[in-house]
């Protein structure tokens, strides 16, 4: 293995696990699973508590709209941040201020005083880590790999995510159900009385703990990462050169096309928010069956991540993108309707296969378009663009459901609505994109205008 990304050559890409034979690549890609894997956990044990007090799908809601506000109003600084200093450096500093959010959250509800006002405030701090972890982590990553493997280390970064977003809920889900009475009960009759009542209710504690070690552990093999070369000087920040990342987006039509059809796709579709109260109320799932729903878009996606690395797409990329856009609505209708766990359960499986299309043919053309001088800016955005769609698709959708009724009435018009609103946004993206919608490769630039 090499441990830096050797010179860009013209050789042909390396295989099917090509970006594992770098090193530094491997380093990362354990780090974004441990660290995903625990913000993860702590993701769900957190909507999980917060509706457990609240039984109110507007907190739900909140949650998103409090990580998102620091994304959004820190997208210069992070950016530039990213360009200017060193990016690993920023990515370890900004997973252990992620963990530090975990460990206040289970302090907290450990010695009885968490409020829900309390848990948006330490969400607020965690959003700002991921502010910085994003434009830092996606930079980063182009480093370690030559040209001719990026493509490759992109499928399997993004698989990386997709599998830590698979078994993280799934884990949160039952790190909160061991504190619950059905499985304390089970102890105490196994002959474990005393384990019984130490767990017993304090199934958010656990998951709070557990989030926290992995993601240290991701940041401990982040620092392992040995240091890229010396940069040549970077132009003193400005506003002007701040501003370089939109400047950028906004001249690159086909960038632009693919990461706000993302944006307004799943902002109109998001369904996370409202999870809990599926999960609850309506599927009668109980906080296990919450962390199968929140797993299961990440199943179809990384089945389809695995699928596009060993075939990849070859072309008519637009096309497809556009296709599997709508289908993600399609997907998010039938999940809003259905009143059956396994059909449920399916409809969020096909769900994340189709916006997994999306993510790769996405981020592809973003990191092999850049320029290294502005790729932190432009991620940057990019991380705006993405945080909207999902932190503030999950606002949408709880202030939506708030807004219809009590939240086990109002979940399903809020997602039915989102569902056929983001089909309309597919439809509506393809014919002001033009540009897009003709693309076919992700390799070159036949597109570009």
């Amino acid at each position: 293995m090499t441990d830096a990304a050797t010179e860009d050559a013209p050789e042909a890409p390396g295989g099917r696990l090509a970006a594992f034979r770098h090193g530094s690549f491997v380093l990362y890609f354990a780090a974004r699973v441990l660290t995903t894997f625990g913000a993860q956990i702590l993701s769900v044990a957190v909507i999980w508590h917060i509706y457990a007090i609240t039984k109110s799908a507007l907190f739900t809601g909140l949650v998103g709209l409090v990580q998102f506000l620091p994304l959004a109003l820190l997208v210069l600084v992070t950016g530039t941040a990213a360009d200017q200093f060193g990016r690993r450096l920023i990515m370890g500093i900004s997973i252990v201020l992620a963990a530090a959010c975990a460990v206040a959250m289970a302090l907290l509800t450990a010695l009885g005083i968490i409020t829900p006002f309390l848990m948006l405030s330490i969400l607020v701090v965690f959003g700002v880590a991921r502010a910085f972890l994003g434009p830092a982590s996606s930079s980063l990553v182009v480093s370690l790999v030559p040209t001719r493997d990026f493509a490759n280390a992109v499928t399997w970064n993004s698989s990386a995510w997709q599998a830590a977003t698979i078994v993280g809920p799934a884990a949160g889900g039952l790190l909160l159900g061991l504190g619950e009475r059905p499985f304390t009960n089970w102890l105490a009759n196994a002959g474990q009385p005393q384990l019984a009542g130490l767990i017993d209710g304090h199934g958010p504690e656990v998951a709070y703990i557990t989030g926290f070690v992995f993601m240290m552990l991701g940041a401990l093999f982040v620092f392992a990462i040995p240091k890229p070369p010396k940069s040549p000087p970077r132009e003193r920040p400005t506003l002007s050169n701040m501003l370089d990342g939109f400047r950028f987006i906004w001249k690159q039509k086909i960038i632009l096309g693919a990461i706000s059809l993302d944006l307004f796709a799943v902002l109109m579709g998001g369904v996370v928010a409202l999870l809990p109260v599926y999960a609850e109320d309506i599927l009668h799932l109980g906080p296990e069956g919450l962390g199968w729903l929140r797993a299961a878009p990440g199943i179809g996606a990384i089945l389809v991540a695995i699928l596009i690395a060993v075939f990849p797409i070859r072309d008519h990329a637009g096309k497809i993108m556009f296709a599997c856009v709508a289908m993600f609505g399609v997907f998010t209708v039938i999940f809003g309707l259905s009143t059956v766990a396994w059909l449920s359960i399916t409809a969020l499986i096909l769900l994340g296969a189709a916006d997994m299309v999306s993510v790769v043919v996405r981020e592809t053309l973003l990191q092999l378009w850049t320029p290294d001088d502005v790729r932190g800016r432009v991620n940057a955005v990019n991380s705006v663009f993405v945080s909207a769609s999902n932190e503030l698709g999950e606002f949408r959708a709880g202030t939506m459901a708030h807004a219809i009724g009590p939240a086990a009435i109002g979940a399903v018009p809020a997602v039915v609505i989102g569902g056929i609103g983001a089909i309309g946004v597919a439809a509506i993206w393809a014919w002001i994109f033009p540009q897009l919608r003709k693309a076919r490769s992700l390799t070159g630039r036949d597109g570009e205008v």
